[in-house]
């Protein structure tokens, strides 16, 4: 994990590879970025529920 500004990026390395996920620190995130997050970190709608 790593910082820039108002910005956090996620590196998650397995045996596929590495995934990256920047995320946006602010207290609302619009519907289609979270979407956009969603995908960098390859979560479904279903699995995101479940967190």
């Amino acid at each position: 994990m790593s910082q820039r500004g108002s910005h956090v990026k996620f590196v998650k390395r397995d045996d596929g590879g590495v995934r990256t996920a920047v995320v946006p620190r602010h207290r609302e995130v619009v519907v289609g970025t979270l979407r956009s997050i969603m995908r960098q970190a390859g979560l479904s709608q279903d699995e995101f529920d479940a967190l």
